[in-house]
């Protein structure tokens, strides 16, 4: 006995028609009747093989401008009738419903009708009813049926048919598939009313994502782990290409990922630096390969092995100094054929081109599992402006200074909490990164600060002349005390301690310029 079941009839109907018709001739050539529909008929009728339209084989017309077409027990009878039970058997004949071996079907292009930014009309048009339903149907009667969803699948139920019929194995494999696409697909219509009923969080809260690339391990080679696209249009690492290097990893993905976020926030030429997550060095300047050296001079050690991002397209001069040490993963736009070359010659040094920058205030929804449900919360798309700033401290900041506490206060809104960022000349000079209080974060990229003045041979801390961000609040005037003894001239912060006019005026003491922001960047 053999599980393997030939196909005598099939229906199909596909908007993505990629390897239809090969496949349309292959069944032909097997013996089995086909029907379709619309565009997908016309396709397989022009290319000489022999079709059935679906309203000839149900004797029933195409109705509503064709949204019934398919919704009639001719097509879903010959799905959902066993052939095991002589009942149901019995009942098929009786209504002339013939049985239906194989659906291809592919749903109505809602995802990208949405993402090209369609009218609503347009949208609600290119909502599917009539797919989903023999979706469904086909996969609940697996053990008759064979259901496609997907073009890369016609070559594996091909393969089968060739060997004598599909296994139970593949028809149960390819009726999970199914329920997982009309998932997503009602999940991303499901998102998009939402969006249309500025509802930001639904009563029921679907997420869905396509399956990018399974990765070796996740974070630790004992967990497993596998990237999903969420279908969305932000740039990055799911629209990146990579042109070359090893295989990307799971902290590798996740590094990248923060690395592109954070130097997407700046104007001007920009380079980041990221390791584990977190930047240890951020720098603007008049190109890359300026911005690289001013970041490189903040953290050497923790670079090595690091995530570059860069904000432009990538030129030989920046390929040349980023390539000069060990490092896992490049991400910009795009590089230039000089910078390509030169990453080329690192073979395991991955390159990945965006084809754009993602827009940092652009709104979103972030998820995250945790014990028995999710946390949802909007991205993080605050940006503070000049015209937000308070001043808080008896002197005011220069211009010089302003410039720099808005670039930290950027900085800091993509590193851990509680986080400190040291910055001169639109460069870091000592970043502080998810200590436990906000003291020791200070005193920590104080230390780093001297650790790379020493390196770079320079006879005074990087952290002197500089200027602090606080992601938070100062909840004692400890942490600032801390920074003013590194040597900073300028503080920007969020405000809103009880201990505020403490800390203010600590700073005043200090002689320093104080601004708050009245925006927290937490980042846990």
């Amino acid at each position: 006995m053999t599980d393997r079941l030939p196909i005598r009839r099939a229906l199909l109907s596909v908007s993505d028609k990629a390897g239809i018709v090969e496949f349309a001739r292959f069944l032909a050539a097997q013996g089995a009747e086909i029907l379709s529909t619309g565009g997908t008929a016309a396709a397989i009728r022009a290319a000489g093989i022999p079709v059935k339209d679906v309203s000839d084989h149900t004797g029933f017309p195409e109705i509503l401008d064709g949204r019934v077409k398919t919704l009639v027990p001719q097509v879903h009878g010959g799905l959902l009738g066993r052939r095991d039970l002589p009942e149901h058997l019995a009942q098929m004949d009786q209504h002339a419903i013939a049985p239906i071996d194989l659906v291809a079907v592919n749903l109505y292009p809602f995802e990208a009708t949405v993402a090209k930014g369609a009218a609503f009309e347009d949208c609600i048009e290119n909502i599917d009813i009539g797919g989903p339903a023999m979706i469904r149907s086909a996969a609940k009667n697996h053990d008759s049926v064979v259901v496609i969803t997907e073009p890369d699948q016609l070559a594996e139920v091909r393969a089968e048919l060739e060997a004598g019929g599909t296994t139970l194995a593949l028809r149960r494999r390819l009726a999970q598939a199914a329920y997982a696409r009309t998932a997503s697909y009602d999940a991303a219509i499901s998102a998009w009313f939402a969006g249309q009923n500025k509802d930001a969080f639904p009563q029921r809260l679907a997420v869905a994502g396509v399956l990018r690339q399974g990765l070796r391990y996740g974070e630790n080679p004992h967990q497993q782990a596998a990237f999903y696209a969420d279908g969305s249009a932000r740039p990055g690492i799911a629209t990146a290409v990579q042109v070359q290097g090893k295989e990307l990893s799971y902290n590798n993905l996740n590094d990248t990922d923060a690395a592109f976020e954070c130097v997407a926030e700046f104007d001007r030429p920009a380079i980041v630096i990221v390791k584990h997550a977190n930047p240890c060095g951020v720098a603007e300047a008049d190109g890359l390969a300026a911005a690289w050296d001013l970041a490189l001079r903040c953290d050497p050690v923790s670079a090595f092995g690091g995530i570059v991002a860069a904000n432009r397209t990538l030129d030989a001069a920046a390929a040349e100094r980023i390539a000069a040490i060990f490092t896992e993963v490049v991400v910009a736009p795009d590089a230039d054929e000089d910078a390509k070359a030169i990453f080329a010659k690192k073979k395991n040094l991955r390159l990945l081109l965006t084809g754009a920058m993602p827009d940092p205030a652009a709104p979103g929804m972030l998820v995250k599992s945790v014990a028995g449900g999710l946390l949802a919360q909007t991205r993080d798309a605050g940006r503070v402006t000049p015209g937000m700033l308070r001043v808080v401290t008896q002197r005011a900041p220069s211009e010089a200074e302003l410039a720099d506490l808005l670039f930290a206060f950027r900085v800091c809104k993509h590193v851990k909490s509680n986080a400190i960022v040291y910055a001169k000349a639109l460069a870091t000079a000592g970043i502080g990164a998810g200590q436990m209080n906000r003291l020791e974060s200070a005193r920590i990229a104080a230390w780093k600060a001297e650790a790379a003045a020493q390196a770079a041979g320079l006879p005074e801390s990087l952290a002197r002349g500089s200027v602090v961000a606080s992601d938070a609040f100062f909840p004692f005037a400890d942490g600032l005390e801390a920074a003013a003894a590194a040597g900073v001239t300028a503080v920007i912060q969020p405000g809103g301690s009880i201990r505020d006019a403490e800390v203010i005026a600590a700073a005043d003491k200090a002689g320093l310029a104080m601004v708050f922001t009245g925006m927290r960047h937490f980042r846990h």
